[in-house]
């Protein structure tokens, strides 16, 4: 991926993930972590090369199947993008409204997922009444509701305190 003549942001990746595969990327800053990640949710496009994403073949893709692609995707970001005016249940619940599913599967899916991410019992919570943790936890709830193919996570311990980073990583290790 390249910018202009002199801002090169990737340069020659090659990567490949297996099914299941945990992979972390780590870089300093300006090394082009994020632009891969805009790059593999279609944010950006590759300014050479081939990108595929579980059989889907980028070049071939076109703008009106991107949201159907982002669908495949969980994406969890280091300033958790909650919504504020949502509790903890709506914030996720509204991951999959947007996709048009209704509201019994929301009230049977939407439970078990705070479950797995540590949350039950803080459905009715409000961002600004979480701790960072929490948001963080609210985040790939979200991300995870629909079952993705994919779950990217772009630096989703960089708020946080060690101890509160160290349980994010255990969260997605589960996941």
């Amino acid at each position: 991926k390249t910018y202009n003549r002199s801002n090169t942001a990737l340069d020659r990746v090659s990567l490949h993930v297996e099914p299941k595969e945990f992979v972390i990327i780590i870089g300093k800053s300006g090394a082009g972590k994020s632009t891969l990640l805009k790059l593999l949710t279609r944010e950006e496009r590759q300014s050479s090369g081939k990108i595929v994403i579980g059989g889907i073949d980028y070049d071939k893709l076109k703008d009106r199947d991107i949201p159907l692609l982002r669908r495949k995707i969980g994406t969890v970001f280091q300033d958790f993008k909650l919504l504020p005016n949502k509790n903890v249940f709506e914030n996720v619940a509204f991951a999959l409204e947007i996709v048009g599913f209704g509201n019994k599967e929301i009230e049977h899916t939407v439970p078990r997922v705070l479950d797995i991410v540590g949350l039950k019992g803080k459905e009715k919570r409000m961002p600004q009444e979480l701790s960072g943790g929490e948001r963080q936890r609210v985040a790939i709830a979200r991300a995870i509701v629909r079952q993705p193919k994919i779950l990217i996570a772009d630096e989703p311990t960089g708020n946080l305190d060690p101890k509160h980073a160290w349980d994010i990583i255990k969260i997605l290790e589960k996941i």
